[in-house]
């Protein structure tokens, strides 16, 4: 019978996951990170305790404003997620957690966290920026703008961003 940690570095490597074991192949601690396409990395850690596994994905760092909101729609999006719940940690940074008992660790499982923190992750990741960022991303699209720079990596907000520009343009 294979060790959870066995199972865990089988799993990404099948998967062909770069990892590291930081603490070495006793702690039982798996770090890497989950391509994505909004979000273009995921990292996680996969700690084996003596009874469970736990799962930890940053998504964001801690939002420069809009705190209720922000907070109020991880909140909710933890009512629709499978296997894993947003949680900040005590600098406010974002991450999404889970918990699975040693006895459910199998190469399906894993891939069905995985795939559920791949997921959440890379489509939580444009509106928490837009709810909990917005005036940065505004700065930085002005300054784009006047200098002639290209915007293409805010083109996941340019929506509500030329929505604002038009809006200002017709109260002038």
């Amino acid at each position: 019978m294979s060790s959870p940690a066995d199972v865990v570095r089988a799993y990404l490597t099948d998967n062909d996951i770069e990892f590291e074991e930081p603490g070495g192949p006793e702690a039982g601690v798996f770090g890497f990170a989950l391509p994505g396409e909004k979000k273009l990395q995921t990292a996680v850690r996969l700690d084996i305790g003596p009874h469970h596994l736990a799962v930890h994905a940053f998504v964001c760092r801690a939002p420069d404003e809009n705190h209720e909101n922000v907070y109020r729609w991880l909140l909710q999006k933890n009512l629709r997620t499978y296997a894993v719940s947003f949680a900040v940690d005590r600098l406010g940074d974002i991450y999404l957690d889970s918990r699975l008992p040693l006895a459910a660790i199998s190469a399906d499982e894993l891939d069905r966290i995985l795939g559920a923190v791949l997921t959440t992750a890379d489509e939580s990741f444009n509106p928490l920026l837009e709810l909990g960022f917005a005036s940065s991303i505004r700065k930085e699209w002005d300054w784009r703008k006047l200098r002639g720079e290209p915007t293409h990596n805010l083109d996941a907000f340019r929506g509500w961003l030329e929505a604002e520009d038009a809006e200002a343009d017709a109260t002038r």
